[in-house]
């Protein structure tokens, strides 16, 4: 697999970012509350791959449930372009729907059972 980079951020251009991955990525479609109402995709990243190129004083972080997960948000505009993940609390879930430019790559995308999250998180 080769390697790729994309940036991204949220609507309004308070918050921009880099993020590289491997090339298909791999992409999950999770199916808890947060995530079907907001039609995030998860591209999961570690720290090395994940560059905040500005706006980190922008963001705001929601936390439910066990309270492990730090959802940031955009303050301008309120968009959810990555967060930190409970399932990777070491690195960041970026929206694929986040990212410029990133039209003619062919992810693969996988369903997580995000509503049952421990069964879910036990079977990867």
């Amino acid at each position: 697999m080769t390697g790729m980079t994309a940036e991204g951020g949220c609507h309004c251009g308070a918050v921009r970012f880099r993020v590289a991955f491997a090339d298909p990525p791999e992409l999950l479609d999770c199916n808890c509350s947060v995530c079907s109402k907001t039609g995030f995709l998860h591209l999961i990243a570690t720290r090395e791959q994940f560059t905040l190129l500005r706006g980190g004083e922008a963001l705001t972080d929601y936390r439910f449930g066990s309270g492990t997960a730090r959802h940031l948000f955009c303050k301008v505009c309120g968009i959810k372009s990555f967060y930190v993940p409970r399932s990777h609390p070491d690195g960041y879930s970026v929206n694929w729907r986040a990212l410029d430019g990133v039209e003619a790559v062919r992810p693969l995308i996988r369903a997580y059972d995000g509503r049952n999250w421990e069964a879910a998180r036990a079977a990867l």
